[in-house]
């Protein structure tokens, strides 16, 4: 006899949204699909509000790393970041031509970088409007589904983690209302960025 059958609307309610059906397939109910979904379109969000100073979101939270000292080898800063060694060396390349970043020596082999003084006006003036992005997200949601969504992307990391095989990284949440503290009122000028 199904939970169906048997009159316990908890029990139907919790196989069909933890199963699926035979119609539902495994988009409906995919975690990595629904966060690559959410992630598709909160990135899409946050590089349209970061466009009028030519940045993406990702440069963006790259450039605050770098400012908060947070480099070190490239795989280190690639999974603080959540990015591929790939897209982060293109990032980092791309962040070099735009004058925004030098690199300086660090320990051993590895190469840190540091902002130039366009890369620390770029920040500068990036920072309120990723904020005001930030902002129109929290003011949606509201303040606590806000950091109940936030609290269950988390758990999602550590989920996943836990059941990866390959190497993990402390968790790392790019904070940027330090640097709108310290940039309010100093975005001078333009910074070059591709």
């Amino acid at each position: 006899m199904t939970a169906s059958q048997t009159g316990n609307p908890s029990t139907s309610h919790r196989d069909a949204h933890s199963h699926g059906d035979a119609h539902s397939g495994p988009g409906v109910i995919c975690a990595c699909l629904q966060s690559r979904m959410t992630a598709r379109a909160l990135t899409r969000m946050y590089d349209e509000a970061l466009r009028p100073v030519g940045l993406k979101v990702t440069q963006l939270s790259l450039l605050a790393a770098i400012d908060r000292g947070l480099t070190g080898s490239i795989s280190a800063l690639a999974d603080m970041l959540a990015l591929e060694r790939t897209t982060l060396t293109r990032n980092l390349r791309l962040l070099g031509e735009a004058g925004l970043i030098a690199p300086r020596a660090g320990g051993g082999r590895a190469v840190a970088h540091e902002l130039t003084e366009a890369g620390r006006e770029a920040l500068a003036r990036a920072t309120p409007l990723w904020r005001k992005a930030q902002d129109a997200v929290e003011t949606e949601l509201g303040s606590r589904a806000w950091l109940e969504a936030r609290d269950a992307l988390r758990a999602l990391r550590r989920v996943a983690r836990a059941q990866s095989t390959s190497p993990e990284s402390a968790d790392f949440t790019t904070d940027h209302t330090a640097h709108e503290a310290r940039t309010r009122g100093n975005g001078r000028g333009s910074a070059r960025s591709k």
